[in-house]
């Protein structure tokens, strides 16, 4: 197996900045925000907001899902959040699973690209196109809850 990386991007409304800051510094607000997507998030190391925090995720995609992530990296000048799971369901598929969301304006319009980098334990394994697709659903659901807000 080796490295592979896949990514996909979808149109939000609202600005980089406010999707940004309910990753980093609001993910709590995550389980209020999308209930079906995401149940509960705990924080095990460190604030949850910073390089080096260790959550516990249960989330639901077809059945509910653990997943223990580590934020491995901070881009608060490009609005992305980089985190790699490291305990969970999905560690016994990938080798390695790293998740990167973003939060981007031009001129024309605002977007979030999700891109995800793993190794497969094995060929068997699928590409986690679900995946993606449920981080970009998740971040469209909270662009609509901040056009609410």
């Amino acid at each position: 197996a080796q490295m592979m990386k896949i990514d996909l991007q979808a149109q939000i409304e609202s600005s980089p900045n406010r999707l940004f800051d309910i990753y980093k510094n609001k993910s709590n607000l995550l389980p209020k925000i999308c209930p079906h997507r995401v149940q509960t998030i705990k924080v095990l190391e460190g604030d949850g907001k910073t390089v080096g925090s260790v959550r516990l995720w249960t989330y639901v995609m077809g059945g509910p899902v653990i997943a223990k992530d580590r934020i491995d990296a901070i881009d608060e000048k490009n609005h992305s959040i980089t985190f790699e799971l490291i305990g969970g369901e999905v560690t016994k598929y990938f080798k390695s699973f790293k998740a990167t969301i973003q939060f981007t304006a031009d001129p024309d319009m605002n977007l979030v690209k999700c891109s995800l980098e793993f190794e497969k334990a094995n060929e068997d394994v699928p590409t986690p196109y679900s995946h993606l697709d449920f981080l970009v659903s998740m971040s469209k659901e909270v662009d609509a809850y901040l056009l609410k807000a």
